[in-house]
């Protein structure tokens, strides 16, 4: 079904929820309102064509597109060194991964949908742990999943570093990586009880530990090498040894 409302009703609505969701941040932030429109790139009179989820995934199946309040926002093809982080990243979490039998993990294009605020997203990699598999439909992920990753490109800095930073939080995602191939650097953030972000360190090797992978640690520095460190090596000195 497409619906129509105003922008003004649509960002009224997302202020409400993060209000509820997480009142203590919003109530520190006195430009919520003016961000979320930012965020929209909308005026408030706007009038805004709203598609349902479903027609989305019915009329969008297989191109990488995301659908943000009822907007369909396609994505643009990303650069080699990004392809290549992005698939060092899958194959090493994967491999951990089923290793372990820890869950599994996916990549785009694979939607992710979020109920508050409603979202469909589609993040470069998601990983869900094998008791959250009841979450996977055939189609996307109902609900967050325990590791987002997401590799910037000069398009999306804006949107992983604000929108989606601040929608993941809000649904309840507990680890989101950003991977920033154009600076070189790798921020880890661990979702707090406050419903917030607050970034996790990584010593002075480089080496991060997560959470939602017990166990696993990622050295920054194979993000930038090129070509990507052999998987085989990087799994030894994780532990793994049949592979």
């Amino acid at each position: 079904m497409t619906n129509y409302l105003t922008a003004a009703e649509l960002t009224q609505e997302l202020t409400r929820v993060v209000h509820e969701l997480a009142p203590t941040w919003a109530a520190t932030q006195s430009d919520l309102t003016d961000r979320i429109y930012r965020a929209l790139d909308v005026e408030p009179g706007d009038v805004m064509v709203v598609l349902s989820y479903e027609d989305f995934l019915a009329q969008f199946d297989g191109l990488h597109a995301e659908w943000v309040d009822g907007k369909v926002i396609q994505m643009t093809p990303v650069s080699i060194k990004h392809q290549m982080i992005t698939q060092f990243l899958v194959k090493l979490l994967d491999e951990y991964a089923t290793a372990n039998q820890l869950g599994i993990v996916l990549s785009a294009p694979f939607q992710m949908r979020l109920l508050v605020p409603p979202r469909g997203r589609e993040p470069d990699i998601l990983f869900v742990r094998s008791d959250h598999r009841t979450r996977l439909q055939p189609a996307y992920l109902e609900g967050p999943a325990d590791l987002v990753v997401e590799v910037i490109s000069p398009e999306s800095i804006g949107r992983d570093r604000g929108e989606k930073y601040m929608e993941y939080a809000v649904a309840g995602v507990p680890e989101y990586w950003l991977i920033d191939p154009l600076t070189n650097q790798a921020e880890f953030y661990q979702l707090q009880p406050d419903r917030h972000y607050q970034v996790a360190a990584v010593d002075a090797a480089g080496w991060y530990a997560s959470p939602a992978l017990p166990g696993l640690r990622i050295n920054t520095a194979w993000l930038w090498q090129d070509p990507p460190p052999s998987l085989l090596e990087v799994l030894r000195v994780l532990g793994i040894t049949g592979w």
